[in-house]
């Protein structure tokens, strides 16, 4: 690919972005990033994106020098940039705290943050999950206790998706120590029980507080679904009618296998189906 990327203000052509490798991101993890879905060449639930951005640099105290119109533009720009072929896909930002003397401490309060930022296509809204919803295997949450910020360490996460596809699996659901889902290596995670309840796990430190999450409760509330938001078990999901996952990468996913046990019945059951067509819709008519 030939892309053009944003490099600590400049757009330049991706092999020729370079960044220093006293950059604290790569030497430690210390840097935050957001993922926001492109749809018809418009950004997604993008507001609540950078609000979520802002509250990981607050957590982390590094010093946010990035406009809500500074990023808008960026972005916008890079679509501009980059046309995506079906014009839908991802663009994926990256803030640390910048380029310093390796040292565990953190000496110096007033480092300049570096940022970049680089589009992936991706078909979003165009996939047949009817007919192949998602593979979950359960794995032990090994993972920092910080969750509910989105920083770049993400090794355990990766190895554990990694391990699913060796498995013939598509994705993993996290288990806390108690047995409850935490959520999946990228994604939240729902189910939907006997009663046509939409169950996902409550805000804590325990997961990331998804963008997509947050407007899927409100597309439910819009349908009169009910949500509760609390813990559930492995074994509430493998007893459910239905289970699902959402990110900005796959917006709304059906699970229909979970450490090898069909869900309902082993395929994307009705409720997934009309809350992810009306989510597209709705976030088509909010996108900027």
């Amino acid at each position: 690919m030939n892309r053009i990327v944003f490099l600590n203000g400049k757009y330049i052509k991706e092999n020729e972005a370079k960044i220093s490798i006293f950059d604290r991101g790569l030497l430690f993890a210390d840097s935050v990033y957001e993922v926001t879905a492109v749809i018809d060449n418009k950004l997604i639930d993008f507001p609540a994106h950078i609000e979520r951005l802002e509250n990981s640099l607050n957590e982390l105290e590094i010093k946010n020098i990035f406009s809500y119109d500074l990023l808008l533009k960026m972005h916008k720009k890079l679509v501009n940039k980059n046309k995506f072929s079906n014009k839908e896909g991802l663009i994926y930002m990256q803030v640390s705290r910048g380029t310093i003397e390796r040292d565990f401490l953190i000496k110096d309060k007033d480092v300049t943050p570096n940022i970049f930022a680089f589009t992936q296509e991706k078909n979003l809204t165009d996939v047949d999950y009817k007919t192949n919803g998602l593979e979950i295997i359960t794995r032990n949450d090994l993972r920092w206790q910080r969750k509910d910020i989105k920083t770049t360490q993400l090794l355990f996460a990766t190895l554990i998706k990694t391990e699913a596809h060796k498995l013939g699996a598509d994705d993993a659901w996290l288990i806390d120590g108690d047995g409850f889902v935490n959520e999946g290596t990228s994604n939240n995670a729902y189910i939907i029980d006997k009663n046509n309840n939409i169950i996902t796990r409550n805000l804590s430190n325990k997961l990331l507080p998804g963008i997509t999450r947050k407007t899927i409760i409100e597309v439910a509330k819009k349908l009169k679904l009910s949500i509760e938001e609390r813990p559930f078990t492995v074994k509430e999901a493998l007893e459910s009618n239905e289970a699902f996952i959402s990110s900005a990468s796959t917006l709304i996913a059906p699970v229909t296998k979970i450490d090898k046990n069909n869900i309902g019945k082993g395929q994307m059951g009705p409720i997934t189906e009309i809350l992810r067509e009306t989510y597209i819709k709705i976030s088509k008519n909010n996108s900027i």
